[in-house]
């Protein structure tokens, strides 16, 4: 007599159990901080994919916009795969169901992930087991495994995976609290070292100011009596210095007001915007901004970074252009971003004036242009600066936005 076929899934062995519970005491132990979440999700996920016998996992986050899932790290899937998958929409088949309902699923999913990504990998995986990385009652992004055969998932794997999924997203949360904090403790450094610039040098500068003026005073007197040449001369070098001590000030109140540019904890999209919110104000140049980055990968030192190249663009058509209107762009093209400033003014003509044409401008530009060429030079980036065809000038500063390619060289 023929056996009865049994479709039940065997049981897990011991030692399945006994390494599952290995992967989730040291994923409890050892979340990371910010700085290495992607490559600690990596580890992690690399161990699930092994243990569930699968032919490959991903993890993805929901981006900053809400709209596309990014992934983060993979194991086993091909290049071609990685690429196309870098960043999906959200509600993308289900992955998408997963982050709407919250809810752990399987689904016989490898021909329609071959469809949307034109990857024909994905239709020699039978099923993918889709997790939802939650914290908080909030889905931070999924987890998949893609398994070669359409097999049932015994209970106590499904409750780990649900277990991972929680505490990957405990990492995911984790990660931006501490991004967070970091941005809040620059900003703190920032007003720290604003109020000492203040209680010192600036009070200095300003009792100069007010004895300078008094000299003048006194010269203006002498002029009139003996040694009226030298009296004269005496009082237009007083006013030259008057002058360049009024610059000076001046120069220090605008980095005064540099360092308590508070950078948003949220980011540098909501620190641009509220430098955009008050441009007009300060400098009579409309400027408007634009940001279609659906994610901006940076650490917190980048994003201070690409803050003071911009800050200091933009300081450069409020003092300099003569523009009207200006405009600041976030864009990511061929695998960079992209930070531009347009502006509808002068152009950046004295900039390859030759020393000593009598353009005193053109030294102030050329000292901003260079600090921020250093900058972006920290961060493997560049900058461009050109005049555009019919008027104004575009400064722009471009970076890759892989971080691997914008880490120091060892």
């Amino acid at each position: 007599m023929a056996r009865a076929r049994n479709d039940t899934p065997p049981p897990a062995a011991a030692g399945d159990r006994l390494q599952a519970l290995q992967m989730l005491s040291e994923t409890t132990s050892g979340l990371p901080g910010e700085a290495g979440v992607e490559a600690w999700l990596g580890r992690i996920l690399a161990t699930m994919v092994r243990l569930a016998g699968a032919a490959a996992g991903a993890v993805r986050v929901v981006t900053g916009d809400g709209r596309h899932l990014r992934l983060v790290a993979s194991a086993g899937l091909p290049p071609e795969a990685v690429a196309r998958e870098k960043l999906m929409p959200s509600d993308c088949g289900a992955c998408g169901v997963a982050l709407r309902d919250a809810q752990m699923s399987q689904a016989a999913a490898g021909t329609a992930c071959a469809r949307i990504t034109s990857v024909a990998w994905f239709g020699g995986t039978a099923s993918m087991v889709v997790v939802p990385l939650a914290h908080q009652g909030r889905v931070l992004g999924v987890y998949n495994l893609y398994l070669r055969e359409a097999r049932a998932l015994p209970e106590e794997m499904a409750l780990l995976y649900r277990s991972m999924g929680e505490h990957l997203g405990m990492a995911l949360e984790n990660a931006r609290l501490a991004r967070e904090n970091l941005r809040i403790t620059v900003m703190n450094e920032r007003q720290m070292m604003a109020a000492e610039v203040h209680d010192s040098l600036a009070q200095t500068l300003a009792y100069m100011k007010m004895r300078i003026a008094l000299l003048i005073d006194a010269l203006r007197g002498a002029a009139g009596g003996t040694g009226a040449d030298d009296a004269a001369r005496a009082l237009k070098y007083a006013a030259d210095l008057q002058g360049a001590l009024g610059e000076a000030y001046a120069d220090l109140r605008e980095l005064l007001a540099q360092f308590r540019s508070r950078m948003d904890p949220l980011g540098l999209a909501h620190a641009l915007e509220g430098i955009a919110a008050g441009f007009a104000d300060r400098t009579g140049v409309a400027l408007g901004f634009e940001n279609r980055l659906a994610e901006l990968n940076l650490s917190v030192e980048e994003e201070a970074h690409v803050f003071h190249i911009l800050q200091e663009a933009l300081a450069n058509v409020g003092r300099h252009s003569g523009a009207t209107r200006a405009q600041l762009l976030l864009e990511e093209r061929a695998g960079e971003y992209l930070f531009s400033v347009e502006d509808d003014g002068v152009g950046f003509f004295t900039l390859g004036q030759a020393a000593g044409s009598g353009d005193q401008a053109a030294p102030r530009h050329q000292l901003g242009v260079n600090i921020m060429r250093e900058r972006a030079q920290r961060m493997a980036g560049r900058i461009e600066i050109a005049n555009l065809p019919r008027r104004g000038a575009r400064v722009r500063l471009v970076l890759p936005a892989d971080p691997a390619a914008r880490a120091p060289a060892a």
